[in-house]
């Protein structure tokens, strides 16, 4: 790794900044489905309203475009708009909704992790507020559902949207994890070279493998997912957010 002066700290957003699929109890106190099958439903009702479809259809055609989804997202580093996903879906099918309805599923689908929004992760805003008196910030996240626009919503509904100062996502970028030109686009947005940043991610392959690849130092955060933590090549292990600006100090101190 470079040993460039840290100038800047980049983080990924799911289950690093919010506690991704914590909305889910929400929704059910609220008596309302899944994510998951409200989405589905959601595509059946905008069908069924102008011509009759059977449930099974839609969730099978469903489920196609999602394993397509995440076979390009995976092989390569690209993640289709909603609009790209519900189109797919659509053909899959062999049908097609007017315009408007086409493009009131795709709100529907955007802002649902923005109108019951996941939790932010303890002790998150108290290490933002503090980095940020010292280092520019930046998000580098992909965009699974909701995209870009809706994230910086989510983030303002938390009130840490205002320590960033650059935002990467996929669906803006036109690039997804590990890919290189994530990045770089947050070091281009901050004024700094890529080897002066250090990222923040829960996944080795994505978060710490892709920050690596172009000369970054990277730390696995673990709150709530520690699936990598035995196999990871991480420059450092994070478990709360209490003990993360100690451990960017460290390396920032063997980094001179």
């Amino acid at each position: 790794m470079s040993n460039s002066p840290v100038r800047a700290i980049t983080f990924d957003l799911w289950d690093t900044i919010v506690h991704d699929d914590s909305d889910e109890p929400k929704r059910a106190a609220r008596g309302l489905r899944t994510k998951r099958a409200e989405r589905r439903h959601l595509v059946w009702e905008a069908l069924n309203r102008v011509e009759p479809i059977d449930q099974t259809a839609v969730d099978l055609a469903c489920d196609t475009a999602e394993a397509a989804f995440n076979r390009v997202w995976r092989s390569q580093h690209v993640t289709w708009t909603i609009a790209e996903r519900l189109d797919v879906t659509l053909k899959g099918l062999k049908r097609s909704l007017p315009d408007e309805a086409f493009e009131e599923l795709v709100r529907a689908h955007e802002v649902m992790e923005v109108d019951i929004e996941p939790d932010l992760i303890e002790g998150c805003r108290d290490a933002l507020e503090e980095l940020a008196s010292r280092f520019r910030l930046a998000i580098v996240s992909d965009a699974i559902v909701t995209p870009g626009r809706k994230l910086r919503d989510l983030l303002k509904k938390h009130d840490v949207l205002r320590y960033f100062d650059g935002f990467a996502f996929s669906d803006e970028v036109g690039r997804s994890k590990p890919h290189a030109s994530m990045f770089r686009s947050a070091a281009e947005q901050l004024g700094v070279d890529v080897e002066q940043m250090i990222h923040i991610g829960d996944r080795d392959h994505n978060d710490v493998r892709g920050a690596h690849a172009v000369g970054m130092r990277a730390v696995l955060f673990t709150a709530t997912r520690d699936v990598d933590r035995h196999t990871t090549r991480a420059d450092a292990i994070c478990s709360r957010y209490a003990d993360l600006p100690g451990i960017i100090d460290t390396l920032v101190s063997a980094g001179h």
